[in-house]
C-alpha cells in the first residue's frame, strides 16, 4: 500500500532511513552545541555526495568521531587521523577530516567567545526560525544572505568546509530555516515546535 502522507518532494519513501529522518528531525529547532557540531561535521562530509549517503553512516560516524565531542576532535593526532582514514564505515576523506579537527577547535573558540554555538549561530536569524514558502523541488533555494553571512563569519573565524551552500544544508537540519514544503504533513508541527522552543542556550559552569 502506498503511504498517503504528504511529505517533502526530496524524501524517497522507499528509504526508511530519509522517512524516519525528514519526520522526526529535519527543521526541528536544535540548541544543543554538540548537536550543532555534529551537523556541521556531517554536513561537510556530505559535500559532493547525497545526504542519504551520510546519514546510512551517521552511527559510524558517531562512533568514530567520540560521539563528536569536540574537546576530545580538536586533540586528534596523525595515528587518530590514519585510523579514521582506515575506517570503512565513514567518508574516508583526508581533507574533510582535518577540516572536522580543526572546526572542532574552532568550534571551541566561538563557545568562548559567545558563551554558546547556538547562540553565535541563532544570532544571525534574531534567534528565530524563518519559514519559507515552497511548492516543489525547484524552488529550494540552495543556499541565502544568512547562509552567506554565516559562512563568511566561519571562516573568517577560520573553519573550513563551511561554504554557504553547506551552512544552508546546516541551518535547515537545525531547524533555522522551515523548509517544509506548503503540502507536507511536518510543515505545521515544525512551525508548532519553532513556537515552543526555548530558544538559544548559554553553556552553563563553562561547558
Amino acid at each position: 500500500m502506498n503511504d498517503p502522507v504528504k511529505r517533502c518532494p526530496w524524501v524517497d519513501p522507499s528509504k526508511p532511513e530519509y522517512v524516519e529522518y525528514h519526520d522526526r528531525e529535519w527543521g526541528v529547532p536544535v540548541h544543543d552545541d554538540r548537536r550543532l557540531f555534529e551537523l556541521l561535521v556531517l554536513e561537510a562530509f556530505q559535500a559532493g555526495l547525497s545526504w542519504y549517503t551520510i546519514l546510512r553512516r551517521r552511527n559510524a560516524f558517531r562512533a568514530a568521531f567520540d560521539q563528536f565531542d569536540p574537546e576530545k576532535i580538536a586533540r586528534y593526532g596523525e595515528a587518530k587521523i590514519r585510523e579514521l582514514l582506515s575506517n570503512r564505515g565513514i567518508i574516508r576523506n583526508r581533507a574533510k577530516v582535518l577540516a572536522a579537527v580543526n572546526n572542532a577547535g574552532k568550534f571551541l573558540e566561538v563557545q568562548k567567545q559567545y558563551g554558546s554555538f547556538d547562540a553565535f549561530m541563532w544570532s544571525f536569524i534574531d534567534n528565530k526560525p524563518i519559514v519559507n514558502t515552497l511548492r516543489k523541488l525547484e524552488d529550494y533555494p540552495s543556499k541565502s544572505a544568512q547562509s552567506e553571512a554565516i559562512s563568511q563569519a566561519l571562516r573568517k573565524t577560520g573553519f573550513s568546509f563551511v561554504g554557504p551552500t553547506i551552512i544552508y544544508a546546516h541551518m535547515q537540519a537545525a531547524g533555522m530555516v522551515n523548509d517544509h514544503t506548503i503540502d507536507c504533513y511536518r510543515r505545521q508541527e515544525v512551525i508548532s515546535l519553532s513556537a515552543n522552543s526555548t530558544g538559544p542556550q548559554r553553556l552553563l559552569g563553562g561547558g
